[in-house]
């Protein structure tokens, strides 16, 4: 009778320990920072270790400026756990934005002057700081020869494994190894099937929630060759539902353009980086109305 007793112990101890683990995947639990894999991006000057495949949005601006020069522009982001990791570059003077940046935009998005530390990852010198915002942020800015690079971690502190394992990993270089990015929504941090619909009851408005999601990356959409021929103008306005596992699901359209622009508008609405909105202490997914201006200057 013991000994069955034991069998029976052992049995349910297996089966707590499958429940567990099955309850950890269903939740999305990130992989650690040893599991995570490193990328890289064409014509770029870096490559970083990141938790699962980024979205990436790559905007050119033919004749941008006084100089009349191309300037392209790239926003990569994650979200995994509560964080999110994100890396804008852009080509047009590097050194001139490294400049505007210290000087106007740091301080203007609430990264905290007295924080400024130097940072040197190899060779290529820039400046870090923290954030003022309560869920905790570290960003670091610099300028190679080529490319101004603003690399952010939101939602934890620098004291956060996660976190300095991220800026760790940065290289510079002509030369760097990874998985090659090319432009796309990325890879969720859990599986998540797009055709199915959150339940509406699932979905929070703003006012439901206690502390709202943070925004933190929207790239905006860019024209169709048609409907800059047009000269096609106006706003595609999006019903969305921002996951509790940092996708964007659910996306129609309220009001749309024609020539592409409304697909368009749906492809950048799905490469939006946030963190979810919270509720007795879980994140939740909330329904949100999104709006996309299309301009011709």
């Amino acid at each position: 009778m013991a000994h069955l007793q034991k069998r029976i112990v052992l049995l349910l101890c297996t089966l707590l320990l499958v429940a567990v683990d099955a309850l950890a995947q269903s939740v999305g639990v990130a992989p650690p920072p040893s599991a995570w894999q490193r990328y890289r991006v064409k014509d770029e000057e870096f490559s970083i270790a990141l938790p699962t495949l980024p979205a990436m949005t790559t905007i050119r601006d033919p004749k941008y400026g006084l100089g009349g020069k191309d300037r392209t522009q790239r926003f990569l982001g994650v979200y995994a756990d509560g964080v999110v990791y994100t890396i804008y570059s852009a080509d047009d003077d590097p050194q001139k934005m490294f400049r505007f940046s210290l000087e106007r935009s740091m301080p203007s998005q609430g990264w905290e002057r007295s924080t400024e530390q130097p940072v040197d990852r190899d060779g290529v010198t820039g400046k870090q700081f923290t954030s003022s915002n309560p869920l905790g942020g570290v960003i670091q800015i610099f300028a190679t020869k080529k490319h101004f690079y603003r690399i952010q971690a939101f939602g934890a502190t620098a004291a956060d494994p996660r976190v300095q394992h991220f800026f760790s990993s940065l290289t510079f270089g002509k030369k760097n190894d990874g998985i090659e990015v090319s432009d796309g929504p990325g890879t969720p941090f859990e599986p998540v099937d797009g055709s199915v619909k959150v339940p509406p009851d699932t979905a929070f408005s703003s006012k439901q929630v206690d502390r709202k999601f943070v925004l933190i990356q929207k790239p905006e959409p860019s024209y169709t060759e048609q409907a800059r021929q047009a000269q096609i103008t106006g706003v595609v306005v999006l019903k969305a539902v921002l996951s509790a596992n940092g996708s964007v699901l659910n996306i129609e359209a309220k009001s749309g353009l024609v020539f592409g622009l409304t697909d368009r508008a749906i492809e950048a609405a799905r490469r939006i980086k946030f963190i979810p909105a919270e509720k007795d202490g879980k994140f939740v997914a909330t329904a949100v109305t999104l709006e996309y201006y299309f301009n011709l200057y």
